[in-house]
Protein backbone atom coordinates (compact mmCIF):
# COMPACT_ATOMS: atom_id res chain seq x y z
CA UNK A 1 0.00 0.00 0.00
CA UNK A 2 2.99 2.20 0.84
CA UNK A 3 4.43 1.74 -2.39
CA UNK A 4 1.14 2.38 -4.59
CA UNK A 5 0.98 5.92 -2.46
CA UNK A 6 3.99 7.10 -2.82
CA UNK A 7 3.80 6.27 -6.97
CA UNK A 8 0.38 7.78 -7.42
CA UNK A 9 2.04 11.11 -5.14
CA UNK A 10 5.18 10.69 -7.99
CA UNK A 11 2.25 10.07 -10.76
CA UNK A 12 0.66 13.31 -9.47
CA UNK A 13 3.75 15.38 -9.67
CA UNK A 14 4.45 14.24 -12.75
CA UNK A 15 1.00 15.65 -14.27
CA UNK A 16 1.84 18.82 -12.34
CA UNK A 17 5.05 19.34 -14.44
CA UNK A 18 4.08 19.08 -18.07
CA UNK A 19 0.72 19.65 -19.90
CA UNK A 20 -0.13 16.42 -21.14
CA UNK A 21 1.31 12.68 -20.63
CA UNK A 22 1.78 9.85 -23.20
CA UNK A 23 0.78 6.92 -20.94
CA UNK A 24 3.81 4.92 -22.44
CA UNK A 25 5.86 7.43 -20.75
CA UNK A 26 3.90 7.92 -17.87
CA UNK A 27 4.52 3.90 -17.29
CA UNK A 28 7.97 4.02 -18.66
CA UNK A 29 9.06 6.91 -16.23
CA UNK A 30 7.68 5.03 -13.35
CA UNK A 31 8.82 1.56 -14.25
CA UNK A 32 5.21 0.01 -13.94
CA UNK A 33 2.77 -1.36 -16.89
CA UNK A 34 0.43 0.86 -18.50
CA UNK A 35 -2.41 -1.03 -16.51
CA UNK A 36 -1.20 0.07 -13.14
CA UNK A 37 -1.04 3.63 -14.24
CA UNK A 38 -4.53 3.24 -15.41
CA UNK A 39 -5.08 2.14 -11.86
CA UNK A 40 -3.09 4.58 -10.77
CA UNK A 41 -5.23 7.41 -12.67
CA UNK A 42 -8.16 6.15 -11.21
CA UNK A 43 -7.19 6.66 -7.51
CA UNK A 44 -6.14 10.21 -8.14
CA UNK A 45 -9.55 10.67 -9.62
CA UNK A 46 -11.33 9.01 -6.23
CA UNK A 47 -9.08 12.00 -4.83
CA UNK A 48 -10.87 14.29 -6.38
CA UNK A 49 -8.04 15.00 -8.30
CA UNK A 50 -8.94 15.48 -12.21
CA UNK A 51 -7.31 13.79 -14.44
CA UNK A 52 -8.60 14.12 -18.18
CA UNK A 53 -8.34 11.46 -20.62
CA UNK A 54 -7.56 13.21 -23.87
CA UNK A 55 -8.26 10.57 -27.03
CA UNK A 56 -6.55 10.38 -30.31
CA UNK A 57 -3.35 9.43 -31.77
CA UNK A 58 -1.35 12.25 -29.49
CA UNK A 59 -3.69 11.79 -26.59
CA UNK A 60 -2.94 10.33 -22.84
CA UNK A 61 -3.61 12.29 -19.76
CA UNK A 62 -3.69 15.82 -18.47
CA UNK A 63 -4.03 17.65 -14.97
CA UNK A 64 -6.90 19.73 -15.21
CA UNK A 65 -7.48 23.21 -13.46
CA UNK A 66 -9.32 23.83 -10.26
CA UNK A 67 -6.56 22.13 -7.71
CA UNK A 68 -3.88 22.98 -6.29
CA UNK A 69 -1.35 20.75 -5.46
CA UNK A 70 -0.15 20.59 -1.99
CA UNK A 71 3.89 21.41 -1.02
CA UNK A 72 4.35 17.84 0.03
CA UNK A 73 4.25 17.25 -3.08
CA UNK A 74 7.59 18.30 -3.88
CA UNK A 75 10.36 15.69 -4.64
CA UNK A 76 13.60 16.45 -3.87
CA UNK A 77 15.19 18.39 -6.80
CA UNK A 78 11.63 20.60 -6.42
CA UNK A 79 12.45 21.33 -2.74
CA UNK A 80 15.92 22.37 -4.12
CA UNK A 81 14.66 24.62 -6.74
CA UNK A 82 11.55 26.25 -4.58
CA UNK A 83 14.11 26.75 -1.61
CA UNK A 84 16.70 29.02 -4.06
CA UNK A 85 14.08 30.65 -6.06
CA UNK A 86 12.40 32.11 -3.07
CA UNK A 87 15.56 33.14 -1.48
CA UNK A 88 16.30 34.52 -4.76
CA UNK A 89 13.49 36.68 -5.32
CA UNK A 90 13.88 39.85 -3.01
CA UNK A 91 17.27 40.05 -4.28
CA UNK A 92 15.37 40.47 -8.34
CA UNK A 93 12.51 41.80 -7.01
CA UNK A 94 12.05 44.78 -4.79
CA UNK A 95 9.32 44.51 -1.96
CA UNK A 96 9.23 40.28 -1.64
CA UNK A 97 11.71 40.43 1.16
CA UNK A 98 8.85 39.32 3.88
CA UNK A 99 6.84 37.63 1.55
CA UNK A 100 9.57 35.28 0.56
CA UNK A 101 10.51 34.72 3.46
CA UNK A 102 6.96 33.71 4.92
CA UNK A 103 6.50 31.55 2.21
CA UNK A 104 9.80 29.70 2.77
CA UNK A 105 8.98 29.28 6.25
CA UNK A 106 5.27 27.86 5.20
CA UNK A 107 6.48 24.98 3.15
CA UNK A 108 9.34 24.07 5.49
CA UNK A 109 6.47 23.17 8.14
CA UNK A 110 4.61 21.22 5.67
CA UNK A 111 7.43 19.28 4.22
CA UNK A 112 8.68 15.67 5.56
CA UNK A 113 11.84 15.74 7.20
CA UNK A 114 13.60 14.55 4.06
CA UNK A 115 13.07 17.07 2.13
CA UNK A 116 12.81 19.91 4.86
CA UNK A 117 16.49 18.90 5.18
CA UNK A 118 17.07 19.17 1.80
CA UNK A 119 15.58 23.04 1.69
CA UNK A 120 17.89 23.60 4.56
CA UNK A 121 20.79 22.86 3.23
CA UNK A 122 20.17 25.71 0.64
CA UNK A 123 20.14 28.99 3.06
CA UNK A 124 21.75 31.37 0.87
CA UNK A 125 23.91 34.59 1.94
CA UNK A 126 23.83 36.58 -1.13
CA UNK A 127 27.30 38.27 -1.57
CA UNK A 128 28.31 40.44 -4.53
CA UNK A 129 31.49 38.98 -7.18
CA UNK A 130 32.23 42.17 -8.85
CA UNK A 131 32.14 40.57 -12.35
CA UNK A 132 28.63 39.96 -12.42
CA UNK A 133 26.46 43.18 -13.48
CA UNK A 134 23.79 42.94 -10.96
CA UNK A 135 20.83 45.65 -11.76
CA UNK A 136 18.90 46.83 -8.44
CA UNK A 137 15.06 44.53 -7.70
CA UNK A 138 12.66 46.01 -9.17
CA UNK A 139 9.03 47.00 -7.99
CA UNK A 140 6.82 44.23 -7.57
CA UNK A 141 3.93 45.97 -8.59
CA UNK A 142 5.24 47.54 -11.54
CA UNK A 143 6.23 44.01 -12.58
CA UNK A 144 2.70 42.39 -12.02
CA UNK A 145 0.91 45.36 -14.02
CA UNK A 146 3.22 44.62 -16.98
CA UNK A 147 3.55 41.41 -16.85
CA UNK A 148 -0.73 41.05 -16.45
CA UNK A 149 -0.97 43.32 -19.45
CA UNK A 150 1.34 41.15 -21.75
CA UNK A 151 -0.30 38.04 -20.45
CA UNK A 152 -4.41 39.25 -21.04
CA UNK A 153 -3.23 41.54 -24.20
CA UNK A 154 -4.09 44.96 -22.79
CA UNK A 155 -3.07 47.93 -24.11
CA UNK A 156 -0.75 49.70 -21.26
CA UNK A 157 -0.23 53.43 -21.01
CA UNK A 158 3.03 53.72 -19.47
CA UNK A 159 5.59 57.43 -18.25
CA UNK A 160 9.15 57.53 -18.39
CA UNK A 161 11.24 56.95 -15.14
CA UNK A 162 14.75 58.88 -14.65
CA UNK A 163 17.89 56.25 -14.04
CA UNK A 164 17.18 56.71 -10.00
CA UNK A 165 13.23 55.46 -10.16
CA UNK A 166 11.79 58.99 -9.94
CA UNK A 167 9.20 60.44 -11.83
CA UNK A 168 10.42 63.54 -13.57
CA UNK A 169 8.13 67.14 -12.67
CA UNK A 170 6.20 67.57 -16.24
CA UNK A 171 8.01 71.27 -16.26
CA UNK A 172 11.29 68.90 -16.06
CA UNK A 173 13.78 68.81 -19.17
CA UNK A 174 13.49 64.94 -19.60
CA UNK A 175 9.75 64.38 -18.74
CA UNK A 176 8.17 62.65 -21.58
CA UNK A 177 4.11 62.54 -21.07
CA UNK A 178 2.30 59.17 -20.70
CA UNK A 179 2.35 57.28 -24.11
CA UNK A 180 0.35 53.64 -24.74
CA UNK A 181 2.43 50.34 -26.32
CA UNK A 182 0.89 46.95 -26.53
CA UNK A 183 3.36 44.97 -24.47
CA UNK A 184 3.71 41.75 -26.25
CA UNK A 185 6.80 39.81 -24.13
CA UNK A 186 8.22 40.06 -20.48
CA UNK A 187 12.04 39.29 -20.89
CA UNK A 188 14.60 38.33 -17.89
CA UNK A 189 18.47 39.06 -19.43
CA UNK A 190 21.53 40.09 -17.53
CA UNK A 191 19.89 40.26 -14.64
CA UNK A 192 16.84 43.04 -16.02
CA UNK A 193 13.90 42.74 -16.51
CA UNK A 194 12.82 44.42 -20.34
CA UNK A 195 9.35 44.55 -22.15
CA UNK A 196 8.91 44.33 -25.56
CA UNK A 197 6.63 46.61 -26.78
CA UNK A 198 4.78 47.68 -30.11
CA UNK A 199 4.63 51.67 -29.90
CA UNK A 200 0.94 53.17 -31.19
CA UNK A 201 2.23 56.56 -31.56
CA UNK A 202 4.47 55.38 -34.37
CA UNK A 203 4.21 52.09 -35.23
CA UNK A 204 7.56 50.78 -33.87
CA UNK A 205 8.98 47.80 -31.70
CA UNK A 206 11.12 48.75 -29.08
CA UNK A 207 12.47 47.23 -25.79
CA UNK A 208 12.07 48.96 -22.52
CA UNK A 209 13.19 48.34 -18.88
CA UNK A 210 10.51 47.94 -16.62
CA UNK A 211 12.26 49.28 -13.75
CA UNK A 212 12.21 52.80 -15.86
CA UNK A 213 8.78 52.52 -16.59
CA UNK A 214 5.69 53.75 -14.35
CA UNK A 215 2.78 51.73 -15.70
CA UNK A 216 -0.10 54.34 -15.24
CA UNK A 217 -3.15 52.61 -16.39
CA UNK A 218 -4.14 49.37 -17.78
CA UNK A 219 -6.65 50.26 -20.27
CA UNK A 220 -8.44 47.04 -20.66
CA UNK A 221 -8.46 47.65 -24.58
CA UNK A 222 -6.84 44.65 -26.04
CA UNK A 223 -5.08 44.14 -28.77
CA UNK A 224 -4.17 41.39 -31.70
CA UNK A 225 -0.50 39.65 -31.68
CA UNK A 226 2.06 41.28 -33.96
CA UNK A 227 4.73 39.31 -35.24
CA UNK A 228 7.85 40.75 -34.10
CA UNK A 229 10.84 41.69 -36.37
CA UNK A 230 12.96 38.37 -36.75
CA UNK A 231 10.51 36.65 -34.90
CA UNK A 232 12.80 36.11 -32.03
CA UNK A 233 12.46 37.79 -29.09
CA UNK A 234 15.68 36.89 -27.31
CA UNK A 235 17.72 38.03 -30.67
CA UNK A 236 15.79 41.36 -30.80
CA UNK A 237 16.11 42.13 -26.52
CA UNK A 238 19.92 41.24 -26.90
CA UNK A 239 20.71 43.29 -29.96
CA UNK A 240 18.97 45.99 -29.40
CA UNK A 241 21.02 49.07 -27.87
CA UNK A 242 18.76 51.06 -26.95
CA UNK A 243 17.27 49.41 -24.14
CA UNK A 244 17.21 52.36 -21.65
CA UNK A 245 19.81 51.21 -19.79
CA UNK A 246 22.53 53.80 -17.96
CA UNK A 247 25.48 53.05 -16.54
CA UNK A 248 25.38 50.95 -12.99
CA UNK A 249 27.51 52.55 -10.49
CA UNK A 250 30.81 51.09 -10.56
CA UNK A 251 34.18 52.51 -8.67
CA UNK A 252 35.25 53.09 -11.61
CA UNK A 253 33.46 54.41 -15.08
CA UNK A 254 34.83 54.57 -18.80
CA UNK A 255 34.12 54.42 -22.27
CA UNK A 256 35.22 53.73 -26.02
CA UNK A 257 34.55 54.56 -30.14
CA UNK A 258 34.50 50.79 -31.30
CA UNK A 259 34.56 49.68 -34.89
CA UNK A 260 31.72 47.25 -34.60
CA UNK A 261 27.90 48.02 -35.12
CA UNK A 262 25.75 48.99 -32.38
CA UNK A 263 23.79 45.73 -32.62
CA UNK A 264 27.01 43.32 -32.26
CA UNK A 265 28.30 45.04 -29.22
CA UNK A 266 24.81 44.89 -27.51
CA UNK A 267 24.97 41.60 -27.76
CA UNK A 268 27.85 40.79 -25.77
CA UNK A 269 28.00 43.76 -23.66
CA UNK A 270 27.77 43.14 -20.00
CA UNK A 271 24.77 44.10 -18.18
CA UNK A 272 24.65 47.64 -17.16
CA UNK A 273 26.78 49.02 -20.28
CA UNK A 274 25.76 51.83 -22.42
CA UNK A 275 25.60 51.62 -26.00
CA UNK A 276 25.44 54.45 -28.11
CA UNK A 277 25.05 53.85 -32.15
CA UNK A 278 26.84 56.37 -34.22
CA UNK A 279 26.65 54.57 -38.03
CA UNK A 280 26.63 51.32 -39.54
CA UNK A 281 29.80 50.38 -38.71
CA UNK A 282 30.94 52.26 -35.27
CA UNK A 283 29.12 52.55 -32.05
CA UNK A 284 30.30 54.26 -28.26
CA UNK A 285 30.19 51.35 -25.41
CA UNK A 286 29.95 53.09 -21.83
CA UNK A 287 30.75 50.60 -18.68
CA UNK A 288 31.99 50.17 -15.17
CA UNK A 289 34.46 47.92 -13.60
CA UNK A 290 35.56 47.61 -10.13
CA UNK A 291 39.00 49.04 -11.75
CA UNK A 292 40.30 50.80 -14.79
CA UNK A 293 41.89 47.81 -15.84
CA UNK A 294 39.06 45.76 -15.19
CA UNK A 295 37.23 48.20 -18.18
CA UNK A 296 40.15 47.78 -20.43
CA UNK A 297 39.91 43.86 -20.28
CA UNK A 298 36.22 43.95 -21.09
CA UNK A 299 37.07 46.50 -23.99
CA UNK A 300 39.60 44.01 -24.91
CA UNK A 301 37.31 41.19 -25.45
CA UNK A 302 35.48 42.81 -28.42
CA UNK A 303 38.89 42.18 -30.30
CA UNK A 304 38.85 45.52 -32.59
CA UNK A 305 40.29 48.73 -32.78
CA UNK A 306 39.28 51.38 -29.82
CA UNK A 307 39.35 54.99 -30.52
CA UNK A 308 37.98 58.12 -28.00
CA UNK A 309 39.10 56.27 -25.22
CA UNK A 310 37.80 58.22 -22.04
CA UNK A 311 39.42 58.81 -19.45
CA UNK A 312 42.65 59.69 -19.06
CA UNK A 313 42.75 56.62 -16.48
CA UNK A 314 41.58 54.18 -18.67
CA UNK A 315 44.15 55.44 -21.48
CA UNK A 316 46.71 54.87 -18.63
CA UNK A 317 45.33 51.70 -17.81
CA UNK A 318 45.39 50.13 -21.93
CA UNK A 319 49.01 51.27 -21.64
CA UNK A 320 49.67 49.37 -18.43
CA UNK A 321 47.99 45.99 -19.63
CA UNK A 322 49.83 46.44 -23.11
CA UNK A 323 53.70 46.78 -21.37
CA UNK A 324 52.38 43.68 -19.55
CA UNK A 325 51.03 41.69 -22.38
CA UNK A 326 53.90 42.28 -24.10
CA UNK A 327 56.25 40.94 -21.41
CA UNK A 328 54.32 37.38 -21.48
CA UNK A 329 54.42 37.73 -25.75
CA UNK A 330 58.08 38.21 -25.15
CA UNK A 331 57.70 40.87 -27.55
CA UNK A 332 60.39 44.04 -27.56
CA UNK A 333 58.55 47.29 -27.14
CA UNK A 334 59.69 48.49 -30.35
CA UNK A 335 58.48 45.45 -32.18
CA UNK A 336 54.75 45.71 -33.52
CA UNK A 337 54.26 41.74 -34.59
CA UNK A 338 55.17 38.63 -32.52
CA UNK A 339 57.96 36.89 -33.14
CA UNK A 340 58.03 34.26 -35.81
Amino acid sequence: MADTSRRALRLLSLLAARRQWPLSELAARLGVSERTIRRDIETLRQLDYPVTTVHGPAGGYRLGSGHTLPPLLFDDDQALAVAVALQIAPSVVFGLGDDAARALAALEQVMPARLRASMESMQLTSLQNYWEFPAPPIDSNALRTVGGAVRHRHVLTVEMLRADGSRPDPGAADFTPGFRVEPHHLVVWAGRWYVVAYHLADDTWRVHRVDRLHPRTTTRTSFAARDLPGGDVARFVMTSHDRGDTPATWQCTGAARLNLPADTVARWAPGGSVVEYLDTHHCRLTLGAWSWAGIAGILATFDTDLTDVQPPELVQACGRLVHRWRAIADIPAEDENPRG
